[in-house]
This record gives C-alpha cells, structure tokens and sequence, in this order.
C-alpha cells in the first residue's frame, strides 16, 4: 500500500489513522481511494446519462445495463480478462443497478427507448429472469422495448452498440462502443449518422407489443 500496488480500504485507513495517532488525516484520504464504479471510458457517457431527458439505445449482442438483472450484470462484470478483484466487482454491480433508477424515479420521467437484436435475447446468460425483467420494464409508460429479429437485421444494425442521448439544452450526444474503444460525441455529423441509423433500426425493429409477445414466446419455452 505504501508503494501504490494496492489500495488500501476505508477500514486499513481507519485503523491506521487510530495506530498512528494521526487525528483523523489518515481517514480523510478515503475520499481519494475509492475504487472507480465504472470503466474509464464509460465515466462520460455516465454523466450525460445522469442529465438525459430521453435516450434512444440499441444493442446488437448484450442487454443493455439500464435493464440488466443482477446476476446477469454479476456475469459479466465478473467474467472480464483481465480480471477484476472482488472489490471491484462488487462496486460496479452496484453502481450498475443504482443507474437503474433514471427508469422510474427522475420527475419529469425520461423518455427511454431500447432495441435489442434477437441474438440478445438468446445469449448463454439470459435466463427466465432476465426476460421477465425486460418484460416489467416494457410495461412502464416512459419506456419503449423492441426486438430487430434476425431476418430484418441489415449491415450497419450488426457493427456495434449505439446510444443517441438529449440533455435538458436539447443537445445531443451519441456514444458508441466496440470491443477496445468507446466514443462519445457532439459532432453533428456523427450525431447525424447515428441518428439515422437508430431511425432505421426502430423501424425495421418489431412493434413494441410483437416485440412482448416475442419474449413472453422465450420464457413459456420450455
């Protein structure tokens, strides 16, 4: 710890504040060491997401962490090469759930609306839960969900990630992420494209209530 290879925890900085007689010095740097609750490149989207008055998000191969269960968020978060310690596990998949709360708790409500690519749904860690959970989401008034089935896919649906986010000055923002690098952006041509893009992508994308009729089909499966 004194060489920087670890960081200490709240309870290390407590205990050897006490030891040290160092009167409370020790203890204030808690504030400075607490682990990151989100990867490095998601710290801006985060910020915008938190000032969103709509969102419009599309995914082509993961559900989308506004609408994750915990065990699926647990998953994932846990399975990352590198690894991450447990702390941080821990840390990110409570952050990953407090996010959760711009679904019902922001007054005026957010307008939120969620395309998922078919292959989505049937990933090796989609269970019954976390379609039941999509299917509670889809049921409340601010938050639209669609499923893009296979054989309406179309070239660009099938690059990567996309999310299209307004802020209170109506700016827009879209932030796309692939396997190493994530980009969030004003520029008004990339917002453009981005745009245009999801445009397609809900239109080609199952009605919202084909789309419940889908997933309620995968969890009645046997």
């Amino acid at each position: 710890m004194e060489r920087g290879v670890r960081m200490p925890s709240p309870r290390v900085l407590d205990v050897a504040d006490e030891l040290c007689g160092a009167q409370g010095m020790l203890s204030a740097a808690k504030e400075y060491v607490r682990r990151e609750r989100y990867s490095t490149r998601a710290v801006d989207f985060i910020e915008r997401e938190r000032e969103a008055t709509s969102l419009w998000w599309y995914e082509v191969a993961l559900i989308p962490g506004l609408l994750q269960t915990q065990a699926y968020a647990r998953a994932l978060i846990d399975n990352r090469i590198p690894p991450l310690d447990e702390e941080t596990v821990e840390e990110r998949v409570a952050a990953r759930m407090e996010r959760q709360a711009i679904l019902t708790e922001r007054k005026p409500p957010v307008g939120l609306s969620f395309v998922l690519y078919e292959a989505v749904l049937r990933g090796s860690l989609v269970d019954a839960e976390q379609l039941e959970r999509l299917l509670e989401v889809s049921r409340l008034r601010n938050v639209v969900v669609q499923v893009l089935p296979f054989e309406r896919a179309f070239a660009n649906a099938l690059e990567g990630s996309m999310v299209l986010v307004e802020g209170h000055d109506h700016e827009r923002f879209a932030f796309t992420e692939g396997a190493f690098v994530s980009e969030l952006s004003a520029e008004p041509g990339v917002v453009s494209r981005v745009t245009e893009r999801l445009s397609m992508i809900r239109t080609r994308a199952l009605a919202p209530d084909e789309s419940v009729r889908l997933i309620e089909r995968m969890v009645n499966q046997p």
